[in-house]
């Protein structure tokens, strides 16, 4: 009798398949398998067969058992026991071949270590011989994931050793194509790459040796943002000065990834800021909701506003207040949801860069989506662990960055309200109150600068519609500027074109951090965004908005709600809404600048007049 997992899920007795039908059974017999002889509590099976469990799990479970174990019958050999929390599958462990593989490399690793080349060698290759395929293929369970993920890691890590004891072995040219197409497979394992470059050098092919290890850069680069690592740098640099064969071996990094730092010497929080002011009613909300706690489920809070308001600063804020209690670690990932400059970071490549923040090393890191989703969870299961997600675009960016379990808690901050994100509890930033906004405008300024100007300093933090970073920015050009009074500040600000260009830095583009929002947004929803920009009024509503636009009022009440998610339109009261005046500079930008005003017939035909379209004002 075998029972196999490495590859698809099978029951064997005398080489023949038993069929196991339904994907329930299948996904009970593989976790009872992979805890063969050990109790699997009835919990574990119910959470892996559902994401929200009906009240008849339980009875269920009992059912898919009752027909796993008439397959059992009919083979013959195996059986499931009955445990007081759940059921335990009676097996010899050398009919599971998960068993037979881990058994099959310490052999090799221990003939290795008594200098046994080539028994280890044999070890090694009969224990990769028993895979055929990824572990447990076609099984859709989170349970099972993560075991998966550590089986094919370990299948990797033989492979890379079969190949380094060949090479020891004094093989070279008859390894080049099987390394090729392993390194085709997994472009990142390091180790695989230093055989190939190695092998390739002792063939004489030093001028593809050297491509290799440039291939290798530039994945590593692409993928992760890393350069390789110092020894296949080592490598590199022997090959490229010609070294012997030998000596380039030796410069080799080890056949098995060094193990992984635990999580807990992980601590990438950025630094918070000196003068942070304000957000103390938001701080409070933050505290109240992590220190309730969210049982077996990880904490999310979801940091919403618009562009400028200090999203990513109050959550680092808040990040380092609250830091001792995650002992376990500490990460901070920027995805570039609304960058201006950069596309939305991949959620396989954020893995990549977590994990590699965990101390994995980049060969160590499997290839999928999946399975770097799957590892992530593990690595975070059981630990008291803080993950701050900067700037998401939505929640499919984010999910499978999630962890799986209680303990952790996750700062999500994001332009748009992820509406979509189950459990996670919302928290606005808007704009400062007048008095937290003068408080910062001061901070940064200097009060000596300040205080003989305070009503001009009023102006100013009005004129920057107490957006923190508008705020920022200005106070941070007056405080460089020592000719300045607060008054000439706040008479360059009063002008629409020059409060544009004002508010710009060699390192802040307010503006470009306000379009890149604007981008986001479908050609009607654009569209309408800039018609009804140009209403003069404070406020407007539906029936307003419709009459502007020309719009249905349907249209109009679809466009509002997409602007109110992308927090670019304020919503005052029920069906009263607002701009806000930056958001509208930016806008009216966006008219001249592409030449809208003139296609929508709204701009005055006189060279350099301002948009003044008398039927949309009032």
């Amino acid at each position: 009798m075998e029972f196999l997992v490495l590859g698809s899920l099978e029951i064997r007795r005398g080489g023949e398949p038993i069929q196991v039908p339904g994907q329930r059974q299948r996904k009970l017999l593989a976790l009872l398998i992979l805890n063969a002889n050990r109790v699997v509590p009835m919990d574990v099976l119910v959470d892996a067969l559902w994401e929200d469990p009906p009240q008849s799990a339980r009875p269920q479970v009992h059912n898919a058992i009752r027909d796993l174990r008439r397959v059992l019958s009919v083979a013959g050999e195996g059986r499931i026991v009955t445990a007081d929390v759940g059921y335990r599958l009676v097996v010899a462990e050398d009919s599971v071949d998960a068993h037979l593989f881990a058994v099959r490399t310490r052999a090799a690793r221990t003939a290795e270590r008594s200098g046994r080349i080539e028994e280890a060698i044999g070890h090694l290759q009969s224990a990769v011989e028993l895979w055929r395929g990824d572990a447990l293929a076609g099984i859709q369970c989170s349970a099972v994931a993560a075991a998966t993920v550590k089986l094919n890691e370990q299948r990797l890590a033989a492979v890379e050793d079969l190949m380094a004891l060949r090479l020891r072995a004094g093989e070279s040219a008859s390894l080049v194509g099987e390394l090729q197409s392993l390194l085709a497979q997994s472009p990142l394992r390091e180790s695989l790459r230093a055989s190939l470059m190695t092998a390739l050098h002792r063939s004489g092919r030093q001028a593809e040796a050297l491509a290799v290890y440039d291939e290798g850069r530039r994945h590593l680069a692409q993928e992760l943002g890393l350069d390789p690592g110092h020894a296949l740098q080592t490598l590199h640099a022997q090959i490229l000065a010609g070294a012997a064969g030998a000596e380039a071996e030796r410069a080799a990094p080890p056949s098995r990834p060094a193990p992984a730092a635990a999580p807990g010497s992980a601590n990438y929080l950025p630094h918070d800021l000196a003068d942070f002011t304000g957000r103390q009613a938001e701080t409070r909300l933050a505290l109240e909701l992590s220190e309730r706690g969210y049982g077996n489920v990880p904490g999310m809070i979801s940091i919403d506003g618009m562009g400028g308001v200090g999203k990513t600063s109050f959550a680092i804020h808040f990040a380092h207040q609250v830091a001792p209690d995650y002992p376990d670690g500490q990460y901070f990932i920027e995805l570039h949801g609304t960058s201006a400059t950069r596309e939305p970071l991949a959620p396989a490549q954020a893995l990549g860069i977590l994990l590699q923040a965990g101390g994995m090393s980049p060969e160590a890191i499997p290839a999928g989506l999946e399975e770097r989703s799957a590892l992530w969870r593990s690595r975070l299961a059981g630990q008291r662990c803080l993950v701050i997600l900067d700037d998401a675009w939505d929640t499919a960016q984010i999910r499978p960055l999630l962890p799986g379990t209680g303990g952790t808690l996750v700062l999500v901050t994001s332009r748009r309200k992820l509406t979509a994100l189950d459990g996670a509890d919302p928290l606005f930033l808007d704009v400062f109150p007048p008095a937290d906004a003068l408080a910062l405008f001061t901070r940064i300024a200097g009060e000596r600068r300040v205080a003989p100007e305070a009503a001009q300093a009023a102006r100013v933090v009005e004129l920057c519609g107490y957006l923190p970073l508008a705020v920022r920015i200005a106070a941070a050009r007056l405080r460089d500027r020592s000719a300045w009074s607060v008054a000439h500040l706040a008479d360059r600000l009063a002008s629409q074109p020059r409060r544009i260009r004002f508010l710009q830095t060699f390192d802040r583009d307010l503006m470009s951090m306000l379009r890149a929002s604007y981008r986001n947004l479908d050609p009607c929803q654009r569209r309408f965004s800039r018609l009804i920009s140009l209403h003069t009024a404070p406020h407007f509503d539906v029936d307003r908005a419709a009459v502007i636009t020309g719009m249905p009022v349907d249209d109009v009440e679809r466009c509002l709600d997409v602007l109110l998610e992308n927090n670019l339109v304020t919503q005052d009261a029920p069906g009263r809404f607002s701009f806000h005046d930056l958001v509208r500079d930016c806008t009216m930008e966006l008219l001249v600048e592409g030449g809208i005003l003139r296609e929508e017939g709204l701009l005055q035909a006189e060279p350099g007049a301002a948009p003044h379209p008398p039927a949309l004002v009032g």
